[in-house]
């Protein structure tokens, strides 16, 4: 890894509303066990996408930065180069920075492939999708990969997809594989959850929640009660934050 003028290896994570963030403390407890006392990670909190620049231009010694919610696609514009798979997924989650060079990499396909394979079945042949932002964009990309089909599940009514409205038993038996990419269910509003109906649940239904604040988000507890094997984000957040750690650590870019 470059060092820059003062020694210092800075780094952070770019979002709205971040107070809560995962990277943050998984980071600064990762540099404390490795003794990197020259390391820093940081919240960098922004109202709107416009203000990306002035965190590249103010920021000294920035070495890296991870990407969440809402910016995993706006902030597309602002870079100089992609990684082929965030290129195709179209959404990106993790930046290395060399000198005024920004390239994006998508570090959430490789954290849920891996978080969800071993827990794939045979009969896991057909997917729902809940939600349309940033992180579906990596989750469909992955399905894709293992050759599982996939619907989108939106509030307002796509070609080839469904709305929540149209979620029949007849849907829900058939796909037992259902991701939650909505924010729904995230702390404080605990309560909230997607819009299914819960009933037509079963044991062949596997339920992803790519939230992991809570532990077990309603959505969850819900699929769970109905005998469905559940897996929220956590995993895939410490997996796609280890392979951002070793995209800022390779010499190649």
């Amino acid at each position: 890894m470059e060092k820059t003028g003062n020694g210092l290896h800075r780094f952070g994570l770019v979002g709205r509303n971040i107070s809560y963030s995962f990277s943050r403390g998984y980071f600064s407890k990762k540099f404390e066990a490795l003794g990197l006392d020259s390391h820093r990670y940081e919240n960098f909190d922004i109202p709107s996408i416009a203000d990306f620049e002035s965190v590249i231009s103010n920021t000294e010694n920035l070495i890296g930065l991870n990407v969440t919610i809402p910016y995993k696609r706006e902030v597309l514009p602002f870079l100089d180069a992609l990684d082929a798979s965030a290129a195709e997924i179209g959404a990106v989650n993790t930046i290395k920075i060399r000198g005024n060079h920004l390239k994006g990499y998508n570090t959430d396909a490789y954290g849920f492939q891996k978080s969800l394979e071993p827990f794939l079945k045979t009969y896991h042949k057909k997917a729902l999708i809940l939600g349309t932002g940033g992180a579906s964009k990596a989750i469909a990309f992955v399905l894709k990969q293992l050759g599982i089909q996939f619907s989108f599940v939106s509030r307002k009514s796509k070609s080839g997809d469904f709305t929540y409205e149209e979620l029949s038993e007849e849907i829900i038996k058939e796909h037992l594989l259902i991701i939650n990419c909505t924010p729904l269910g995230t702390f404080p509003n605990i309560m909230d959850k997607p819009a299914l109906p819960y009933a037509y649940l079963g044991p062949k239904h596997l339920l992803f929640d790519l939230i992991y604040n809570p532990e077990k988000t309603e959505f969850l507890r819900l699929g769970e009660a109905q005998g469905a094997v559940i897996l929220n984000g956590l995993k895939m957040l410490e997996l796609q934050a280890e392979r951002a750690w070793e995209i800022w650590n390779a010499k190649d870019y």
